[in-house]
């Protein structure tokens, strides 16, 4: 069976889409030709993955300005998803990132998306292409 789906978004950088994304997320997930298990699981793992990787570009590539644009794009082909988010910030080491601590003395805001990201897709990986910064993230469907 024909598995293949590509969505191309471009959206402003504010917190108000954050729903609309998950729900196209979940959407997708649903509609991905993969083992029921899997799909199920992928539903809310991929609105996940949209919210948090669109809340660090919001929060710290465009500073929560409105009138800068993120670039949403999910592939699926081959028994892989592929999540890349594309923004126009200075960018950041993601191995520099420190794993966040979950002691209740000790929470902090720092670490958690990219934690929770790197939880829930097989490989994250963020780098400068073509003039801007890419969150790409991927999950193997199979």
């Amino acid at each position: 069976m024909k598995n293949d789906i590509d969505i191309d978004i471009t959206l402003p950088s504010h917190t108000r889409y954050l729903r609309m994304i998950g729900k196209i997320g979940e959407k997708v997930a649903r509609e991905i030709d993969c083992p029921e298990k899997i799909r199920e699981e992928l539903t809310t793992q991929l609105a996940v993955v949209l919210t948090e990787g669109l809340v660090n570009a919001i929060k710290h590539a465009s500073c929560t300005d409105p009138d800068k644009d993120i670039h949403v794009r999910i592939n699926v082909s081959n028994k892989n998803l592929v999540v890349k988010i594309f923004d126009n910030g200075v960018g950041f080491d993601l191995n520099a990132v420190p794993e966040p601590s979950f002691a209740p003395s000790e929470i902090e805001d720092k670490g958690r998306g990219i934690f929770i990201l790197r939880s829930l897709m097989d490989t994250v990986e963020y780098r400068r292409y073509d003039g801007e910064n890419v969150l790409e993230m991927k999950k193997c469907l199979a």
